[in-house]
């Protein structure tokens, strides 16, 4: 049971884990944190957070459980403006897509990595973004990693595992390293192309005409590219150099496949759609 959680980023992250720990009674008092007042007063209104502030040291006093789940970029400097303000018994955890960076910035902030900081990430979201497109089964039956290392408090670990258990998540833990490879290759490269096929597309002639009369495949596919734009501006800074290597790969594969359209190359063709198809059916019957 968590006393009060002081959420710092009241957005579709932590705005949903706020409702859905409201939902299970998990959770006493829930305190927000950030910069824009009126974006706050939105939460408190919805019913998602019961109070804010905008200043960050007085947001997490008397906090048990810190989450901070704003852009990977001000994950620093949020940092440094609690560093100095968190109770002795607090956990501080994060939602931060790329771990590397998060454990570089709690280096830079606290002077070494602290054993009451357990880096996390919930796997869940939306196109959407904010605090009123939060939803309370945003993580049911969703996976969140957590990347402890040896250093990290066991008790630490197991209270942020609690909170996202009764938020209705899957947990599991993994190396940080592996973490940032894994999360390149589903998550960041997927948005990386949807937002450059809009975009090229965009750049093209008649693109009213164009997005008009783009069927539904156009709009599953190219859905993610409605994600907000900082944080994964964020992310491809924060993960460049696994993302880089998934697209030199993907660029290798794109010219290969090309290759076979300019040489009318039907077979080639036939045998990577097929192996394409077998591999998403096999993912999507899991």
């Amino acid at each position: 049971m968590i006393d009060r959680l002081c959420i710092i980023g009241v957005g579709l992250i932590g705005g949903s884990l706020a409702r859905a720990l409201r939902a299970a009674g998990y959770c006493r008092e829930v305190v927000g944190g950030g910069r824009d007042p009126v974006h706050l007063q939105q939460a408190v209104d919805l019913g998602v957070i019961d109070r804010f502030d905008t200043d960050l040291a007085a947001a997490v006093a008397g906090a048990d459980m810190v989450l901070v789940a704003v852009p990977l970029g001000a994950t620093q400097t949020v940092f440094s403006q609690i560093r100095d303000h968190l109770e002795d018994n607090a956990v501080l955890t994060d939602a931060g897509s790329a771990k590397g960076s998060v454990i570089d910035a709690a280096q830079r902030a606290f002077g070494s990595v602290p054993a009451w900081f357990v880096p996390g990430h919930p796997i869940a979201g939306t196109e959407n973004s904010g605090v009123a497109a939060s939803l309370p089964d945003l993580y049911q039956n969703r996976r969140v990693i957590l990347t402890p290392d040896e250093h990290t408090a066991p008790d630490a670990v197991e209270r942020v595992r609690a909170m996202w258990e009764a938020a209705g998540a899957v947990v599991t833990e993994m190396d940080v390293i592996h973490h940032d490879a894994v999360l390149a290759a589903t998550s960041h490269l997927p948005h990386v192309l949807a937002f450059t096929l809009v975009d090229s597309l965009a750049r093209l002639g008649d693109r009213e005409e164009l997005f008009e009369y783009a069927a539904g495949g156009f709009r599953d596919f190219t859905r993610i590219a409605s994600s907000d734009p900082v944080m994964w501006r964020d992310i491809c800074l924060a993960n460049g150099d696994a993302i880089q290597l998934l697209i030199d790969r993907f660029i290798e594969d794109l010219q290969s496949l090309s290759h076979s359209v300019h040489e009318h190359d039907g077979q080639r063709l036939l045998e990577i759609f097929e192996s394409a198809k077998q591999a998403r059916d096999d993912y999507a019957g899991e």
